[in-house]
């Protein structure tokens, strides 16, 4: 069986066997423990659920070392965030996320404390926690609502963690549907399971897409029982998500709107979730609630960008071509300081802070709605609609910008390099301007080189943009949207154990071009 599979089964796959959202993670052996007794109703599989959802905001499972920076989703995020061309680290700091942030992650693949590690553990052991619990759904006894509403999570789960996979470890899709993916797991995993060997791109997207339509499927009619749970509508965003970066405009938009509908949420003026740090505003979709027990104190997201804490000693500021692009009523502005003490180049931000520093608390916000007026309003523009388009994106303006027209904006042209988009060829695109408003709205949530990889474009940081000498890359091929500098390596723990995988066939290159 493959090392990796076999950390995840007899360390923290089981988190999810054996613990709930209120207690410390179990580190019991998998093949150890009763899991017939607690997948044998859909009351009892509540406590592996709420383990698995646990384990992805707690620091320090998937990793002997950097603990700092791997606190489960919202550190993969802001990975990503750095790792693009809109948030700045103003200075390296205690080291966490800057090399990240200047593309030095790659090469450290056969050790078990760095970023290749990380991610593959965390999300290969959702996988394995998920297919354990799908594996029950014929034997599961409880009301058949109640059943579904287990089993859709499991299935959207897997399609999340997979989805992620393939942003992290494979090329784009859409160019590359026959280049090799991840490797494929659906049944439960035991020390004795064969590795598998690496899918295709499209083999790994036709799972996603049966997983996450299956979610939704059993999701509709049942009722979200915590914001951490995806629940229905929580389930058709990441379909919408998915959707979108398999350039399935019709898709997208359809799962966007229906997820607006189905969520109940609204769009928030800034002022009233102040912080970024409460799953209780009425915008918020999915997120953890952070409690004092199960803060991750310094291994957290606030923790890393509030200045009470680290981000006083690496801030993270904005593009300043970014910021300008904003008008002078946008009430966004707020969430930058160009006047901080901090604000070495570009503003420092004001976005997210902990909602109590003396406990190190504060939420975790995984997906709010104005992402799916976005998503609705970038397919509908994709796809041709620009009145729909248009719709979409003027009902978030209207919380943003009482002068903004999106009357001036028309068609999807798109520069090939993101620093091009402020340029006057662009200045009346409405793709342009969607994808703009998207990068200010979403900044620091919705992992920035994710949709750099998606859109196909490549980007070029500069001094002007107030990035630090360090983090320009002006050697590196950012600008080139084939680099391989955002495929991360796979890491040799993997290929040690797993027979069907070979370094030298299979390992991602290293360097920034193939």
């Amino acid at each position: 069986m493959n090392k990796i599979f076999k950390y995840a089964l007899l360390g923290a796959v089981v988190l999810g066997l054996s613990a709930c959202s209120e207690d410390q993670l179990n580190t019991t052996p998998t093949d150890s423990m009763s899991g017939e007794t607690l997948l044998a109703n859909a009351t009892n599989a509540l406590v592996p659920l709420n383990g698995i959802y646990r384990s992805m905001y707690t620091p320090g499972w998937t990793t002997t070392g950097n603990i700092a920076q791997t606190f489960g989703i919202s550190a993969y995020n802001l990975m990503a965030e750095v790792m693009g061309d809109d948030m700045i680290m103003g200075a390296m700091g205690s080291g966490w996320f800057w090399y990240d942030a200047v593309y030095n992650m790659k090469s450290f693949y056969t050790r078990s404390t760095f970023r290749s590690y990380d991610l593959w553990k965390a999300y290969y052991t959702w996988i394995a926690n998920a297919n354990y619990i799908i594996a029950a759904q014929s034997t599961m006894a409880g009301d058949a609502k109640a059943v579904d509403y287990v089993m859709g999570q499991a299935y959207a789960i897997r399609a999340y963690s997979y989805f992620m996979l393939e942003q992290s470890f494979a090329r784009n899709y859409a160019n590359h549907k026959t280049e090799p993916g991840v490797p494929l797991y659906t049944g439960p995993t035991f020390t004795s399971t064969t590795g598998q060997p690496r899918a295709t791109n499209q083999e790994v997207y036709d799972q996603i897409n049966s997983d996450i339509n299956k979610a939704v499927e059993l999701l509709q009619g049942t009722s979200q029982q915590d914001v951490s749970h995806i629940g229905y509508a929580v389930a058709l965003g990441l379909k919408a998500r998915i959707a979108l970066t398999e350039q399935d405009w019709t898709t997208a938009a359809d799962a966007a709107v229906k997820a607006i509908a189905a969520s109940g949420k609204e769009i928030l003026p800034v002022k009233d979730f102040a912080g970024m740090n409460s799953v209780k505003a009425s915008n918020v979709m999915w997120g953890a609630k952070i409690v004092t027990d199960q803060a991750g104190k310094y291994a957290s997201l606030f923790a890393m960008v509030d200045t009470l804490y680290h981000g006083s000693r690496a801030p993270k500021q904005i593009n300043l071509d970014l910021y300008n692009h904003m008008s002078r009523t946008d009430t966004r502005r707020a969430w930058w300081d160009p006047n901080s003490k901090y604000s070495t180049g570009g503003y420092e931000q004001d976005k997210f802070h902990f909602s109590n520093i003396a406990t190190w608390e504060g939420d975790y916000v995984w997906m709010r709605v104005e992402e799916m007026y976005l998503i609705a309003a970038e397919a509908y523009c994709h796809a041709g609609d620009d009145a729909q388009a248009r719709q979409y994106l003027s009902a978030l303006m209207a919380k943003r910008d009482p002068n903004f027209d999106a009357s001036q904006y028309s068609g999807s042209s798109l520069p090939t390099l993101t620093s091009d988009q402020f340029t006057g060829a662009y200045a009346h695109s409405l793709l342009n301007e969607i994808i703009l408003q998207r990068r200010i709205e979403l900044w620091g949530e919705a992992g920035r080189i994710y949709d750099i990889r998606r859109l196909e474009q490549g980007f070029r940081r500069t001094s002007a943009q107030g990035f630090p000498t360090g983090e320009l890359l002006t050697t590196r091929p950012t600008d080139n949207p084939e680099s391989y500098m955002w495929v991360l390596t796979i890491p040799q723990a993997e290929f040690d154990g797993n027979a069907n995988m070979n370094a030298s066939t299979d390992q991602n290159p290293v360097g920034d071009l193939k």
